[in-house]
């Protein structure tokens, strides 16, 4: 038997080791690049605020930077989870009386390499030598503390799941560290018509991936996003649409935005409806309860106020540190377009057209 054909020795009932712990960020996320990982099966599956499944597709097949920069919001995170993960599987341990232990890096199903699992820690029950389950560890905020509660919210459900399936175990345990001062902890048992299901719907995004065949856009702030950066736009390029792809997408959208119209008109009409019924009142009761409230609470209107008091308001008017973009612009016009956004605008004549 060849080097080549030798199966590595598995560390879990249906998991392998594929990368070794400790390696550099690049050859991490090179690594990542083989398979789907369990933070990115909520993103496959359409359920991720942060990530879309067509931005996972194009990370697989290289057609993104390797280590693209993350919002300072979600780096910031990353980082306070990194470092409180210690603390969690510690106080964790000693709370369940579970042994715990770090894993061996990276690992992948035995015979579906593309299952990838970067495990938290694995448990160890008492009187057993070797793990028998896995500790998924997660850092929150203290407003999630009623959700967790609950139970395991979907995102990381699916990613224990996922990481049940690539392992093979029977459960798993969820550590969160919610607001910093309060652990919920969480069993999981392995759900196989679960398990079933998110093998299946990944893989087929997996074979999409090899196959060269992208997910369907969808309309996730985070493909919105993505859309928005993510080619180096020619100024003044043209393409030709097929008609019959385009066309009814105008359609679709010129009687989408007939609708946000009306609805936003109606809903304007019952709001006016109930401002007029409020009257002088800030709060309004039906059969003994508050429906509603109309209080004078709400942002200054500072042109008028201005009008009305204007040494109020040069007394209390000072410079804010802003950047002057028109300079920008003139100084810098490269570097000033490469940073804009970019907007989406259909004529009013094609929304016409289309009709």
């Amino acid at each position: 038997m060849t080097a080549e054909t030798v199966r590595p020795a598995s560390v879990t009932p249906t998991g392998v080791v594929v990368a070794p712990p400790g390696l550099e960020r690049e050859q991490w996320l090179t690594v990542r690049r083989t398979g789907v990982g369990g933070s990115e099966v909520a993103a496959v599956l359409g359920m991720s605020r942060y990530t879309s499944a067509y931005e996972v597709y194009l990370d697989k097949r290289g057609e993104l930077p390797l280590d693209r920069p993350q919002s300072p919001e979600l780096a910031e995170a990353a980082f306070w989870g990194l470092a409180h993960e210690p603390t969690i599987a510690s106080v964790f341990a000693d709370h369940t009386g579970l042994g715990v232990v770090e894993g061996p890096g990276t690992v992948a199903h035995v015979e579906r390499r593309w299952m990838l699992a970067n495990v938290d820690r694995y448990v160890i029950e008492a009187g057993e030598a070797a793990p028998s389950s896995l500790l998924e560890i997660k850092t929150r905020s203290a407003f999630q503390l009623d959700e967790w509660l609950g139970g395991v919210p979907d995102g990381p459900a699916l990613q224990t799941h996922w990481y049940l399936a690539v392992t093979g175990y029977t459960h798993a345990h969820v550590a969160a560290l919610l607001g910093g001062n309060r652990l919920v902890v969480h069993r999981v048992e392995r759900d196989e018509q679960l398990a079933g299901h998110l093998v299946a719907l990944v893989g087929e995004f997996w074979q999409g991936v090899l196959d060269g065949t992208p997910p369907p856009i969808d309309g996730s702030p985070a493909t919105e996003e993505l859309l928005g950066h993510l080619y180096d736009v020619q100024a003044g390029a043209e393409t030709v649409a097929d008609p019959a792809e385009v066309l009814p997408l105008l359609e679709r959208r010129r009687e989408l935005k007939a609708r946000e119209q009306r609805t936003a008109d109606e809903l304007r009409e019952v709001d006016n409806q109930l401002k007029a019924t409020a009257g002088e009142a800030e709060v309004v009761k039906a059969q003994g309860q508050v429906a509603y409230t109309y209080r004078q609470n709400g942002p200054l209107a500072a042109k008028r106020f201005a009008a009305a008091h204007p040494d109020l308001a040069a007394a209390y008017t000072h410079r804010v540190d802003a950047l002057d973009t028109k300079r920008l612009a003139a100084e810098h016009p490269a570097e000033f377009r490469a940073h804009r956004a970019r907007r989406l605008v259909v004529p009013a004549s094609k929304e016409n057209a289309a009709a």
